[in-house]
């Protein structure tokens, strides 16, 4: 029974200390945790990036400080970190950029197109309000993001935001799908 206990307690020690170790790496190498079901779990790394932000490109992106990222930090859609207004960066798809249409209609289109799993929610897990983006043309400097998971906080529901939040490239390093 020590035995099995002992080795408890090393497991967890060594867990806590890799935890601790992938935490102290993102500060210094552009290393970070996900731990949204967004994108796969994971280690991820911030690649600088080399063009201006395209279609498709997978970024980690701090949001800016607006009324719609006060209310979401204060409804816990985002984590707490390092960004100007206390969350963390967010890992999401730049789904349209400057010059593209947006039409929110229950689900969002992007210069006539369907963006797949795009559909919007009213409510959000706890029965609470989610106020829909109104759609429009992509300002130049800015990007609409998306993630295909369902229940994501993006420019669905906060429209588009500056290109200069863009850390980076979000590449994976040791990620899994649950």
């Amino acid at each position: 029974m020590r035995r099995q206990r002992r080795n408890a307690f090393i497991i967890l020690g060594a867990g806590a200390a890799l935890v601790l170790s992938l935490a102290a790496a993102g500060g210094w190498g552009g290393y970070r945790l996900n731990m949204t079901p967004s994108y796969p779990l994971g280690l991820w790394r911030i690649k600088a990036i080399q063009h201006e932000p395209r279609v498709g490109d997978i970024v980690f992106v701090c949001p800016p400080q607006t009324q719609a990222f006060d209310l979401a930090v204060v409804r816990g859609y985002l984590p707490r970190g390092l960004c100007a207004g206390g969350t963390g960066p967010l890992i999401k798809t730049v789904a349209a950029i400057a010059g593209q249409e947006i039409v929110i209609d229950g689900r969002v289109y992007i210069d006539g197109s369907r963006l797949g799993n795009s559909e919007l929610r009213t409510v959000d897990t706890e029965g609470r309000v989610l106020t829909a983006f109104v759609g429009g043309v992509v300002p130049t400097g800015d990007v609409f993001l998306h993630s295909r998971y369902p229940g994501s906080y993006d420019s669905r529901y906060f429209g588009p935001i500056p290109v200069d939040g863009i850390l980076g490239l979000a590449r994976p390093i040791l990620t899994f799908t649950p």
